[in-house]
């Protein structure tokens, strides 16, 4: 049976362990007089139910998008007005419960409250001590806490009552199953240039205009903003920052564990229960029984579950020299290590590397000369925004200060040059003509400002400008539409006996596809084509290269009586179930609720999101 979300008797719990504060919100406590928002016919909604759904709702969202949301985000997601919308619906089927009569008796609640482990003591016995005590930290009595869950009892009751009568959709099952449960075994063989009998004859000026005329986005400029701009970055400057050899000196000893590398070995492990057990595996590895891959497959391993990647003597501990001493391919062991015996595969030694300090000074150098380039860059930033507020120009700029003054005709394409960088991209994209030059940084640490001079809209480029483009793309198209006119003659002459190899074709069959099959090398939508074929038919495919041939062998039905039909078959008509369940009851809540007197007190509303700002 499909049953609506609601709030669950545990949201109550909740509110008792986070002793009167929200989860996340640091409200510093909500001492509010306010008890209530409004009614739903007889019924209260009051704040500590619109406070609780608000704060579960919150970490649900929190838990999908992986980060802490505050309430004004969910705010402006409309997350309050939502939970609120939840919270009248609930109370307004709470009055139609209650107005249809529809309860449970005190037993009932008794059990529930009994059974909650947040007013057991250590024992696991109910403590009434304990109970009294929880319920006032949150400010309710155990008359309020007993009749919410008598609410809530009702309320499944009723939703019970509204659904229980839908019918599995065994037919609509069987018919979704059967559908995806088909199968097709077909064969396919790509036609290629080199398969045409007549060669594509070279375009007429007429064929060449013609296809112009059809295709004008193929030969369409894109827009281009003719951008003037002023830039600095550290690796234009640092040919002119000048670093002594004692501070390239200080940073090779400060890395002077990464030039200094001491022999590693690539090894896998493997661990054993026992020593007698490591033992066996080694005595069935030299006596060539299975090899160490067979062995930890055995296991339910894969390579990946025993590599421990490339490591140093002292990372293998006690297993560190005997490992060292290995050579490549051998295996030894066993070897004791913290997670117990162990065999040991090497599969390559790693010599011991050294860069010298006049091997990796140059590279040192640079990268502190970077970093020097960069803080003078920084520093010199606010003498060029001041310069750009006293009104100086892209030109004033590169003769005044280090920035570099040049052209660049921009669209949406570039990636050359300062166009490389993002923020550059960003900035021109967004430039408008006249605008006041900004000064911008970059992430490598440069900086830059840019002017838009002109903006060339798209247009048709003439044809003589682009003819060696239009003659190539004519040229594909016409062997396009060639290699799709010989599969289709070779597809008209295949029977369902032809052998194609017999045709020059290379056939690869694919055998038990279904709807949602992948084959390489077809276009979109092939497995469409494939399932509206009949058994025996060949079609000629259009492809992106040109064409292939597609024949279908064999149809299967689908084998409903199988057990995994079966179950599929059960998953989609539970699934249809809940899904109408589901729609019958939202359909009955609205009915409900368009019918019931809600009164709903804004400026009350509005003092409790106060509260969680």
């Amino acid at each position: 049976m499909a049953t609506k979300k609601r709030t669950p008797i545990a949201v109550w719990i909740i509110m008792i362990l986070i002793m009167g504060g929200l989860l996340g919100f640091g409200t510093g406590g909500f001492t509010s007089t306010i008890s209530r928002l409004g009614t739903a016919g007889d019924k209260e909604i009051t704040v500590a139910s619109y406070q609780s759904a608000l704060n579960e709702q919150l970490r649900s969202l929190e838990a999908q998008v992986g980060s802490r949301v505050t309430f004004q985000q969910a705010q402006s997601i409309g997350l309050d007005r939502s939970v609120l919308a939840q919270i009248v619906t609930q109370r307004t089927l709470d009055n139609e419960a209650a107005e249809l009569g529809v309860s449970v008796g005190d037993s009932r609640v008794r059990d529930e409250v009994l059974s909650n482990p947040s007013f057991q003591s250590l024992s696991g016995s109910f403590d009434r001590t304990l109970y009294g005590n929880a319920l006032r930290n949150v400010g309710l009595s155990e008359a309020d806490y007993e009749t919410s869950i008598r609410d809530e009892l009702a309320r499944t009751l009723l939703q019970g009552a509204v659904v229980g009568g839908i019918p599995a959709a065994p037919v609509y099952a069987e018919t979704v199953t059967a559908f995806l449960g088909e199968t097709r075994d077909i064969e396919t063989a790509p036609i290629t240039a080199a398969m045409l009998t007549t060669p594509v004859p070279g375009p007429t000026e007429a064929d060449l205009q013609t296809f112009y005329d059809e295709n004008p986005d193929m030969f369409t400029a894109p827009e281009t903003r003719q951008i003037t701009y002023a830039m600095l970055t550290p690796a234009m400057l640092a040919d002119k920052v000048e670093i002594d050899d004692a501070q390239v000196q200080d940073l090779y000893d400060q890395r002077i564990d990464t030039f200094r590398q001491p022999e590693r070995r690539l090894v896998e492990r493997l661990i054993f229960n026992t020593a007698e057990e490591a033992e066996t595996a080694l005595a069935r590895l030299s006596a060539e029984e299975l090899d160490f891959d067979a062995l930890v497959a055995e296991r339910g391993l894969s390579l990946g579950d025993v590599d421990l990647g490339d490591v140093a003597i002292e990372d293998l501990g006690t297993a560190g020299e005997a490992v060292f001493a290995a050579d490549t391919g051998e295996v030894v062991g066993p070897q004791d290590t913290n997670l117990g015996p162990a065999l040991f595969r090497v599969n390559a030694v790693l010599a011991a590397e050294e860069t010298s300090f006049d091997e990796a000074a140059p590279d040192l150098r640079a990268e502190l000369a970077t970093d020097q380039a960069r803080r003078v860059i920084q520093s010199d930033g606010e003498t060029i925004n001041d310069l750009i507020a006293g009104g100086a120009t892209l030109e004033d700029l590169a003769e005044r200060t280090e920035l570099e003054l040049q052209t660049i005709a921009f669209t949406e394409g570039s990636t050359e040059g300062p166009a490389a960088y993002e923020a550059f991209r960003a900035a021109a994209t967004a430039a408008t003509e006249g605008a006041y030059p900004e000064l911008i940084d970059l992430d490598d640490g440069g900086i830059f400002a840019l002017r838009l001079d002109s903006v060339t809209p798209p247009a048709v480029q003439p044809l003589e400008d682009v003819r060696a483009r239009l003659e190539d793309a004519w040229r594909a198209a016409a062997e396009k539409t060639a290699l799709l006119e010989q599969a289709q003659q070779i597809a008209s002459d295949v029977t369902s006996d032809t052998d194609l190899a017999t045709l020059g074709l290379i056939p690869t069959a694919s055998a038990n596809l279904t709807r949602g099959s992948f084959v390489a090398d077809t276009p979109e939508g092939f497995m469409r084509t494939v399932f509206e074929m009949a058994s025996g038919e060949t079609r000629a495919v259009p492809t992106e290269e040109g064409a292939i041939i597609v024949r279908l062998n064999t149809v299967t039905p689908a084998d409903l009586a199988s057990e995994r039909l079966t179950a599929q078959a059960d998953d989609i008509s539970n699934q249809a179930a809940a899904g109408i369940a589901q729609d019958v009851f939202d359909a009955f809540a609205e009915a409900v609720r368009a019918r019931t007197d809600v009164t709903i007190d804004q400026t009350a509303v509005n003092a409790v999101n106060a509260q969680l700002q």
